[in-house]
Parts: C-alpha cells; structure tokens; sequence
C-alpha cells in the first residue's frame, strides 16, 4: 500500500532550480537570484537545501555560508521546481520511498519544458530512492495531500484538455488513487488567480496544513474581479468532508490588493507557502495585508518559526515560493559525495 506524505510531515531536504541567464528570469536576473538565495538560506536554517544549477562554482559564489546547501549540475529550462520535480510517495509495506517522475509539459504546452521535464532522470543518482515514470501529465503545484487519504485538487488544471485529454475524470481519479495510494479525491471546480499560467494550481489557493486543517485564500473586495470565484471556491470548501465524514477546519487568508507588472495583473498569494522542518516560508509582496497574513500563519503554525521571504520579484513570472521548491520526505535521504 501507498502513502503519500503530507507536506507537514518530517522532511529530508528541499530542492530548488536557481535561475539562469537563458531562462526568463534574464531582464532582472540579479533581483531574482537574490530572492532564490534568501529562500535557500531559510531553508539550510533547518534541514538540506539542494539546488539544481548551470554552474555550481558561480552559484555557489552568492552564498556566504554553505553549510546545509548542496549543488547539483544541470542545465533546466526554468525554475519551477514544484512541478517539474519527482513527486515522494512510500511504500508501507517495504517502508521504503518511490519517487513517481510524471510528465511535465510546460502546464499544457503554453512553454518549452523539455529539458525541465528530463531534469528528475538526469539526476536522479542524488536521491537515495529509486524512481519510476508515470504515463500522466501532472505537476506537484496541481495535487495537495492531508496525508491521511485525501487529495485535493482543481477540476480546471487536472481536467484541462491541455493535460491529459484521453482521460476522463473517473479515469484520472482512478490513477492518483493508485499512484499515490489516496482513497479519495476532493475536487474544487472555482477559484483562480489573475496572471496565473498553471490553470488554477491548487497550491496558489488552498494548502492542508494539517489533516484535518485547510488553508485558503479569501476575497472580502466585491469590487475585485475574484471576489465571486473565490467567494464559490470558499463554499465549496465548506461542504468539503474528510474520509470519516467530516467537515475540514478552514482558516482564510486575505487576498492581496492587485499588482501590476508591466500593465499585467499578477498572481500574488499567500497561500503559496512552504512548509519545512519547524517552520514555515511565507511569500510577501510589501502589500499592505502582508501582516495579517504573518498573524494568521503564527496563530495557525504553531511550534513553527514563519519566516516571510519578499517574493515580489518572483510573481513577476506568475509564481511564488512554494512554486520554486520542491519537498522531500525524510524517508528519502540525500546522496552526496
């Protein structure tokens, strides 16, 4: 039998992609580095941090303190670790992990991802579990997990026909019960975010942080042209019930006020996370509900350290953190030489 750990759950290392100059990240690349470095330097606060590069002497060069932080050669196409990555699920049986390398196609071929897609296989000698293809096109941003049965995900990225189109919804369901050992998938069919390219990837709108615990992003602004999707999204997260039947705790958190980059609304929420080993990264964006949103996450978190990082830059890409990074469960240990 299958298990696939939560997010919250003990952790071995996060990876993260540092950006390039050939990738999209070039017209403000410094500032974007920049971001990638207080990210990785959070995490090497508490557990490993891999980082995936094209030039480990250089990238390693915007680090003052190297302990925790482990570099890996390889050329990707961009950064987006989250859904490129191999997704960790284990083997109750064996009590062993199993690394599912599904397909990545650029979140419906809107971008080349080609080499993104190859990255898990190229370097898969780092990690100490073994790895097996899966025939789907999915990336981690689109599946949530409680760790206790329940997958939630969005009907509008799982059931794009830009995925996987020879595949009805019983069909796919059918797939991630049986790859990662879920026994019932919860599915949102509102909720979204302006300048997102992901097709409405769960993790920019509602994250278990516990199992029994959902947190989501609410709009109070009737002016603003989320407020009716969101405000849908929210009920449908109400009637929402746990494989005994019952009802999920919810705790909203506040939509940011729009922001702009180049006349181009972006996706700023603080619902893209990351959960690490005692503590939480949370994105800000010097947004004015930035220490609301801080409030909400101590209160939540508790026995977490929440570390707010600046992800402004990274929204400029329609993405924020926990997009850029990619969890590891501490059955699936490091590999370094």
């Amino acid at each position: 039998m299958r298990y696939f750990p939560a997010e919250f759950e003990p952790q071995s290392f996060v990876q993260l992609i540092f950006p390039h100059p050939q990738s999209d990240w070039a017209p403000y690349l410094e500032e974007a580095r920049q971001c990638f470095v207080n990210i990785a330097t959070a995490i090497a606060r508490y557990q490993p941090c891999l980082i995936v590069c094209d030039d480990v002497e250089l990238v390693k060069s915007y680090f003052k303190k190297q302990e925790n932080l482990i570099f890996i050669a390889y050329q990707s196409d961009d950064t987006w670790a989250r859904d490129c990555s191999a997704l960790s699920v284990i083997d109750e049986e064996e009590d062993e992990a199993l690394l599912l390398d599904f397909t990545f196609t650029g979140w419906g071929g809107k971008f080349d991802a080609s080499r993104d897609n190859a990255m898990s296989r190229a370097i898969s000698n780092v990690y100490g579990a073994p790895m097996k293809k899966i025939d789907l096109i999915l990336e981690g941003g689109g599946v949530e997990t409680n760790g206790a049965g329940s997958l939630l995900t969005t009907a509008e990225c799982l059931l794009n026909p830009n995925r996987n189109p020879h595949l009805t919804k019983a069909q796919t369901e059918a797939i991630l019960k049986k790859e990662f050992g879920v026994e019932q998938i919860l599915w949102l069919n509102h909720g979204y975010l302006a300048g997102d390219d992901t097709d409405s990837h769960i993790d920019t709108l509602a994250r278990f942080i516990d199992t029994d615990t959902i947190m989501y992003v609410k709009c109070d602004d009737k002016e603003d042209e989320h407020y009716d999707a969101l405000k849908k999204m929210e009920s449908e997260l109400q009637t929402l019930r746990d494989r005994e039947g019952e009802p999920f705790n919810l705790i909203a958190l506040p939509m940011c006020n729009p922001t702009f980059y180049d006349g181009e609304r972006l996706p700023a929420t603080y619902a893209n996370f990351l959960i690490i080993n005692d503590a939480v990264l949370l994105p800000v964006y010097n947004d004015p509900h930035d220490s609301k949103a801080i409030a909400i996450c101590e209160k939540a978190f508790r026995g977490r350290d929440i570390i707010p990082i600046d992800c402004s830059v990274l929204i400029r890409q329609h993405g924020s953190l926990h997009c850029v990074t990619m969890q590891f469960p501490e059955e699936v240990s490091l590999r370094v030489e």
